[in-house]
C-alpha cells in the first residue's frame, strides 16, 4: 500500500503525537511506501520559515 501524507498529518507528526508516529513507523517497517504532495510541502515549509524554525 502507498500512503500519501497531507499537510494535518505531517504537522502531527512534527508536534510528536505518539499516534500518528506510531502508525508512520508501522508503516516504514512494512516497507511500505509514503509521499507527501507539492501542496503539502508547500504548507509545511512555508509554516516553518514563517515560525523562524531553525531545526
Amino acid at each position: 500500500m502507498t500512503y500519501v501524507l497531507d499537510t494535518n498529518i505531517i504537522t502531527a507528526i512534527l508536534k510528536g503525537n505518539e499516534k500518528v508516529k506510531r502508525k508512520v513507523q508501522e508503516v516504514i517497517v512494512g516497507e511500505e511506501e509514503i509521499f507527501i504532495n507539492g501542496i503539502s510541502y508547500y504548507e509545511i515549509k512555508r509554516g516553518l520559515l514563517a515560525a523562524n524554525a531553525t531545526a
